[in-house]
C-alpha cells in the first residue's frame, strides 16, 4: 500500500481547515429583526433600568451593539413600520397613519421593499406578529372567509403568520399566508368599523360580560371578555386566546426557523406584548410588580430568550444578526383600566426623555435598539444618531444587492455604524408625531415646527410636543427638551427649518 507522506498529510489538512474556514466566513448571515411593540427606551434593563428586569435582550446588548441614539421613523405603529420596511419617510404618502383592522394593503404590491431586497439575495423571508400594515385591495371590504389578496406574499414575504392589525382592533385572527388561521367554517367571520352586528355585545352597552374594562374608547366588539376597537362576528375556534398571543407567535417564529435553518433566513418577528390589551400569560401575572404592562414586558423578554435558545439548539446563533428594537416610545395608560398607571411607582418607561408614544418630544421615537452578530460587534455602546429607515441602505450594502431606481428613497447606508465599527451616524433625521408633525434632528439639535394641534393628549396623559411656536432644543445638555431655544437662537431655527422644508420637498 502506498504511504502518502506526513508533510502532505499536514498540508492537505491544513488547506482542508483553511477551505473550511473561509466557507464558513462566507456563510450569508441569517437576520433576525425582533420588533418590540410600545416598549420604550427605559423600560428595558439594559439601558439603566432598575425597576425592571430583562435579562435576555441584556445578553444580547452585552454581545452586541447597544445603541442610545436610534429612532423609529414615526410615534405610531403603522407608520413606523410602513418606513422600515419601504425605506421611506411615511409621511411621504397618504394613508398611512394608524390603520383599521380592515384596511387594504398600504404598501402597493409594486413596491421594492425590505423583503424583496432579503428575496433577491438569496434569502427566505418570513414576518410572523403583529402587522398592521393592512391587508387587501380595498378597506372595508375584505372577505375574512376566503383568500386575503394581496398579503405580506405580495410584497416579499415567503411566510406570513401575523395579526391583521393590533391587539385592540378586530378582527382577533391569526392570518397565515393569507387565509385565517384554524378557519372554523362554521362560524364564517363578518368585520365592520361602522355599525355593530344585530345581537351582538359591546363593552359599552354589556359592561357585566367583560374580565377587562375599557379606561377610554374600546367599547366595541368583546372577544375573550375584553372590548375592541371595530365590530366583529363570528370566528369560533379561530378567535386566539389574548393570554396565548405571545406563546403562539413565538413558536411560529420557531418552526420559521428550524424550516429555513439549512439556507438563509430573514424573519420579521414583531411582537404584541407591551401594546393593549396587555394580557400576558400566568406565568408571568405579577412577575414585574408593575401589573400587567410590566408583566407584558417581562413576556416579552422571555420570547427574546426563546428565540436566542432556537438558534443556539440549531447551532445558528454565531452566524445569525439579531437586530431587536421597538416600532415607538411607551405609553401607560393607552385604553384599558390594567393598573399599568398605578403601579407604575418610579419606573420611567420613557428613561430620560420627555413625552412618549404619540408625541414628537424624544421618548416618541427615541427607542432602545440593541444588533447582535457574534464575534463581529461586540460589547460595544453607540452613540451615533441613526433611523430604522437605514436599515434597508444598510443591509442592501452589506449583502450587495443593488436597489431599484426610486427604490428606499430616505434610506442610507449606515452598514458599519450598525455593526458598531464607527460612531459616525445621520447628519439630519426627520421625525413624525401621531398628528403627522415633523420634527428634525441635526447633530445636538432638535427642531419641532409650528402646529395647532393639542399639546396635551388627556386620554393617554402624554405631551405631544404641539404648538403654534417653533421649538429648539439643544439635546446635548436638554434632553429632557424642558428650555425651548427658538427666540434666542433665531438663526438656527431658521436653518433647521429650511433643512426640514428641502427635506420634503425631495
Amino acid at each position: 500500500m502506498k504511504r502518502i507522506p506526513l508533510i502532505f498529510s499536514i498540508a492537505s489538512l491544513s488547506m482542508i481547515d483553511a477551505v473550511s474556514q473561509e466557507k464558513e466566513e462566507n456563510l450569508q448571515p441569517n437576520v433576525i429583526f425582533i420588533y418590540a411593540d410600545d416598549i420604550g427606551y427605559g423600560d428595558l434593563s439594559c439601558n439603566g433600568s432598575t425597576t425592571i428586569s430583562t435579562p435576555n435582550v441584556e445578553a444580547l446588548a452585552h454581545e452586541g451593539v447597544r445603541f442610545t441614539n436610534v429612532h423609529s421613523a414615526a410615534a405610531t405603529s403603522t407608520p413606523s413600520r410602513y418606513a422600515m420596511l419601504t425605506g421611506e419617510y411615511a409621511w411621504r404618502k397618504e394613508g398611512t397613519g394608524v390603520a383599521n383592522g380592515d384596511a387594504a394593503l398600504i404598501i402597493s404590491p409594486e413596491r421594492y421593499t425590505l423583503a424583496d431586497l432579503f428575496v433577491d439575495a438569496g434569502y427566505r423571508t418570513g414576518v410572523v406578529g403583529k402587522w398592521h400594515l393592512g391587508l387587501g385591495s380595498v378597506s372595508g371590504e375584505q372577505n375574512w372567509n376566503s383568500y386575503l389578496s394581496p398579503n405580506p406574499a405580495d410584497i416579499g414575504f415567503n411566510y406570513s403568520y401575523i395579526m391583521a392589525a393590533t391587539g385592540d382592533r378586530v378582527p382577533c385572527v391569526f392570518v397565515e399566508n393569507g387565509r385565517v388561521a384554524n378557519y372554523d367554517e362554521e362560524n364564517p367571520i363578518y368585520v365592520d368599523y361602522n355599525k355593530n352586528f344585530e345581537g351582538e355585545p359591546t363593552g359599552k352597552d354589556n359592561p357585566e360580560l367583560l374580565k377587562l374594562s375599557p379606561s377610554h374608547g374600546h367599547d366595541f366588539s368583546i372577544i375573550n371578555g375584553i372590548s375592541r376597537i371595530g365590530y366583529m362576528k363570528g370566528g369560533g375556534k379561530a378567535l386566539w386566546r389574548d393570554e396565548d398571543i405571545a406563546d403562539v407567535l413565538t413558536q411560529k417564529a420557531i418552526e420559521f426557523i428550524e424550516n429555513h435553518k439549512e439556507e438563509p433566513f430573514f424573519l420579521y418577528f414583531a411582537t404584541q406584548d407591551a401594546h393593549v390589551p396587555r394580557v400576558p400569560h400566568s406565568r408571568f401575572e405579577g412577575k414585574s410588580g408593575m401589573g400587567a404592562r410590566g408583566d407584558a414586558i417581562i413576556q416579552f423578554d422571555w420570547s427574546v430568550g426563546e428565540i436566542v435558545s432556537a438558534l443556539k439548539r440549531m447551532g445558528l446563533y454565531d452566524n445569525t444578526i439579531i437586530v431587536l428594537s421597538s416600532d415607538n416610545g411607551p405609553v401607560v395608560d393607552d385604553g384599558y383600566k390594567d393598573e399599568a398607571v398605578e403601579l407604575l411607582g418610579d419606573h420611567k418607561p420613557g428613561g430620560e426623555f420627555r413625552g412618549g408614544k404619540y408625541s414628537s418630544f424624544e421618548a416618541g421615537t427615541r427607542i432602545p435598539c440593541v444588533i447582535k452578530w457574534s464575534g463581529k460587534n461586540s460589547g460595544k455602546v453607540n452613540n451615533a444618531l441613526l433611523s430604522q429607515v437605514d436599515w434597508f441602505a444598510s443591509f442592501a450594502s452589506m449583502l450587495e444587492v443593488t436597489l431599484p431606481k426610486g427604490a428606499a428613497l430616505d434610506s442610507e447606508n449606515k452598514i458599519d455604524a450598525w455593526m458598531g465599527k464607527t460612531n459616525a451616524g445621520r447628519k439630519t433625521v426627520v421625525l413624525q408625531n401621531a398628528q403627522n408633525v415633523l420634527s428634525i434632528v441635526s447633530g445636538k439639535w432638535k427642531y419641532i415646527s409650528p402646529s395647532q394641534g393639542e399639546p396635551f393628549n388627556r386620554w393617554t396623559s402624554i405631551e405631544t410636543g404641539n404648538n403654534p411656536l417653533p421649538q429648539l432644543y439643544n439635546l446635548s445638555t436638554d434632553k429632557g427638551e424642558t428650555k425651548n431655544l427658538a427666540s434666542k437662537r433665531k438663526v438656527k431655527t431658521t436653518r433647521l427649518a429650511h433643512q426640514l422644508e428641502q427635506i420634503r420637498g425631495k
